[in-house]
């Protein structure tokens, strides 16, 4: 105890931690039975910290280049000592990250936690989703080989599609009209130094609005008075089934990265066919199989275009949510909100099945 009444005492003289301390001792969570949601954001946060980790650990043996990268990922999965381990817990944390973030946002939605005042608490965490799912796509093309490839050209070909805006998009995520050692240098540069930094800004502020406007209560105690609402302490009881659930997440990864180690694959040749079967990451599936039910043609536009405008206008209303929202009265079921987020999830999980097939 005298070491640790030492430390306290050290750290005290240096720096005022009286109000951290007291915040963190009164700090409370409700303790209902839609709590177990609240637990998902930590366990995103989690994970972008192991991708933190281990995507250093790979960037000091990582070349980017035409003729370097695939060779020096291959260095780093049969040279480098538990290189094989790091890369493969890399891409696994990638999955789960953004699987975790998804259950995190639709958990959000259901129990109402968009509305007053926490409506800059959603539109930061949809944007923090939106640079997940831009990790997902950038880190995806630096290994370099076959399946990254075409895949990469498919969906930078997509975006093409879009009228007026789309080919100038095109060639500025390609750094030039086709996929090449330009693309790989710019993606390199999002991956490891423009996302990060700005994921790292909105997930301050994302985390300061939390702290601050505190855990969102259920709408159902809006009718129950104040002795009736359960509560428990952020520190200790929260903290330390937080950092459980991220022990078993931990083992959960280990488990996956080393009995489903992330293949490699062949190094890319652009002046080969594109293989059979190219498809985008399952993250990006929903939207991809989407898209093969619009007809060729839909009221004299393209039906590719017309799919792509739609998803995009989908995208706009689900992040403006809160302002769709806002007549309802606070404490009031909004049914028609519960239908279409039932409905969201239920196309998102059919399409994404479909689209595995």
């Amino acid at each position: 105890m005298s070491l640790v009444s030492g430390l306290q005492k050290w750290v005290r003289e240096r720096f005022d931690i009286d109000p951290l301390i007291q915040f963190a001792a009164h700090k409370k969570v409700p303790a209902w039975r839609g709590s177990f949601w609240y637990y998902f954001g930590g366990v995103s946060l989690f994970l972008f910290i192991v991708q933190v980790a281990t995507g250093i650990l790979l960037l000091m043996y990582y070349q980017p280049g035409e003729k370097t990268a695939y060779e020096s990922v291959r260095f780093i999965v049969t040279k480098v000592k538990f290189g094989w381990l790091m890369r493969s817990i890399h891409s696994w944390a990638a999955n789960l990250f953004i699987l975790s973030v998804f259950v995190h946002m639709f958990s959000v939605y259901f129990t109402k936690a968009f509305r007053r005042p926490r409506e800059l608490t959603w539109f930061s965490g949809f944007l923090l989703l939106g640079l997940a799912l831009g990790f997902g796509f950038s880190g995806y093309l630096l290994p370099w080989n076959t399946l990254a490839y075409f895949a990469t050209k498919v969906g930078t070909t997509i975006v093409a599609v879009l009228p007026g805006i789309g080919g100038p998009v095109m060639e500025l995520l390609r750094a030039g009209k086709d996929v090449s050692t330009a693309t790989l240098t710019r993606f390199y540069g999002l991956h490891v130094a423009i996302l990060p930094a700005v994921f790292t800004l909105l997930l301050g502020l994302h985390l300061m609005l939390i702290q601050t406007q505190g855990m969102h209560e259920p709408e159902s105690w809006e009718a129950l008075p104040e002795g009736k609402r359960r509560y428990m302490p952020f520190f200790p009881n929260f903290i330390l089934r937080d950092l459980l659930l991220w022990l078993i997440v931990l083992n959960i990864l280990a488990i996956l990265a080393v009995w489903f180690p992330w293949e490699l694959g062949k190094k890319a040749d652009p002046f080969a066919a594109a293989p059979g079967g190219i498809k985008p990451e399952w993250y990006f599936l929903f939207m991809y199989q989407g898209l093969k039910y619009f007809p060729a043609k839909l009221l004299g536009f393209d039906g590719e275009v017309v799919g792509i405008v739609l998803f995009g206008l989908a995208g706009l209303l689900w992040f403006l949510v809160p302002l769709w929202d806002a007549r309802t009265a606070k404490g009031a079921r909004n049914r028609i909100n519960t239908y279409v987020g039932i409905l969201v999830v239920l196309a998102v999980i059919v399409l994404t099945a479909l689209g595995v097939r």
